[in-house]
C-alpha cells in the first residue's frame, strides 16, 4: 500500500471517528432533552383530560377536549345546569386557585428580586474583579462560605425577626433579604474573570467616565449573558420559593401561585385531576415565557469572549 492510500484510509478513519462521536453526542442530547420534556408534554397533555379520563387511565399521550371545561371549573364558571358536585368543586378550585391574584403576587415577589438580585450581584461582582483591594478575597470567601449554609438552617430565625417587626403578610422579607445572593455573585465574578477585559475599565478612566457610570454603561452591557442566566435562575427560585413564602405570608390576599397549587394538591374531597393539572401548568407557564424572552441573551454570550481583547 502506498503512502498516499494509507494517508488516505488514516483520513476516513478519523473522519469515521468524528461522525461516530457527533452522532453519540447528539443522541445523548436528544435523549437529555426528552427525559426534560416528556414530564412537561404530560403535564399539558393531562390539563386537557376530564377527571373521569385520568382516573380510568393516568397514562395520557395525546391531548384531550376537556381544556374548556377544567378551566371553567377553576374559575367556577360553570354552566348553569351543571350539577351541585360540579358546582361545589369548582367554587372549591376557584376559592383556592385564584390566577389573577396568584400571578400579580408571584409577579411582584419573582420580578422585583430577580431584577434586584441580578443587579446588586453584579455590582458586587464588578467591584470584586475591578478593584483589587486587600479585603476583596475574604470578602469572596465569606460569600462562598454563605453558600454552604442551607435556607432551612436560619429560616426559624429569621421568621421569627419578621414577626417582631411586624413584617408577615408583606412581600418586603421575600423581596429585600433576596439582593443578598451568594450564588449569583459567584457565578458574575467566575464570569467577569473570564470575559470581562479590565483595559476597557481603565481607558473608560482615561476618558473621564466616572466608576459608576463605567459599570452601568460599559460593564452592564458586556455582562447582559450571564445576567441573563442568572435572570433565570432567580425568577425561577423566586417564583416556587414556596418554603418561606408559605411562613410569611398567612393572609390569603397576598398569597402567591405556590401556595395555591399547595391547597389545590391538598383537596381530598371534590378533586378534579384534570383540573389539578391546569393549576400546575399554568403555575410553570410565566417561567417558561420567560426563559424564551432571554434565552437569545444566553446564545449570545457564545460570541463574547471574542472582544476580551
Amino acid at each position: 500500500m502506498s503512502m498516499k492510500q494509507q494517508y488516505g484510509q488514516a483520513k476516513d478513519n478519523y473522519h469515521a471517528k468524528i461522525i461516530a462521536k457527533s452522532a453519540l453526542i447528539f443522541a445523548v442530547c436528544v435523549l437529555l432533552t426528552l427525559i426534560c420534556l416528556v414530564p412537561i408534554y404530560i403535564l399539558i397533555v393531562n390539563s386537557t383530560h376530564s377527571n373521569m379520563e385520568l382516573v380510568a387511565n393516568p397514562s395520557q399521550f395525546f391531548f384531550g377536549s376537556h381544556l374548556g371545561e377544567n378551566i371553567q371549573t377553576i374559575m367556577n364558571k360553570v354552566p348553569d345546569g351543571a350539577s351541585k358536585v360540579v358546582k361545589r368543586t369548582a367554587q372549591q378550585y376557584s376559592s383556592a386557585f385564584n390566577v389573577g391574584k396568584g400571578y400579580l403576587n408571584s409577579f411582584i415577589i419573582a420580578g422585583s428580586t430577580t431584577v434586584l438580585t441580578v443587579f446588586f450581584s453584579a455590582l458586587t461582582a464588578y467591584g470584586l474583579v475591578v478593584y483589587d483591594f486587600k479585603l476583596s478575597g475574604p470578602a469572596y470567601t465569606f460569600i462562598i462560605a454563605v453558600m454552604m449554609i442551607p435556607v432551612q438552617v436560619s429560616s426559624a430565625g429569621f421568621v421569627a425577626f419578621m414577626y417582631s417587626l411586624g413584617l408577615v403578610n408583606s412581600f418586603i422579607p421575600l423581596i429585600v433579604p433576596a439582593i443578598a445572593a451568594p450564588a449569583i455573585i459567584f457565578f458574575m465574578v467566575s464570569y467577569m474573570k473570564s470575559s470581562f477585559p479590565l483595559d476597557i475599565v481603565e481607558a473608560s478612566r482615561i476618558d473621564g467616565c466616572g466608576e459608576f457610570r463605567t459599570f452601568l454603561t460599559i460593564a452592564i452591557p458586556m455582562m447582559k449573558p450571564a445576567m441573563a442566566v442568572q435572570a433565570i435562575f432567580a425568577f425561577v427560585a423566586n417564583w416556587n420559593n414556596y418554603y418561606t413564602q408559605n411562613m410569611i405570608l398567612k393572609n390569603e390576599k397576598f398569597a402567591t401561585v405556590p401556595i395555591m397549587v399547595s391547597k389545590v394538591l391538598a383537596f381530598d374531597k371534590n378533586l378534579d385531576n384534570g383540573a389539578n393539572f391546569l393549576c400546575v401548568t399554568l403555575s410553570i407557564l410565566p417561567i417558561v415565557i420567560v426563559y424564551f424572552i432571554l434565552s437569545k441573551f444566553i446564545i449570545a454570550g457564545v460570541a463574547l469572549g471574542g472582544v476580551k481583547e
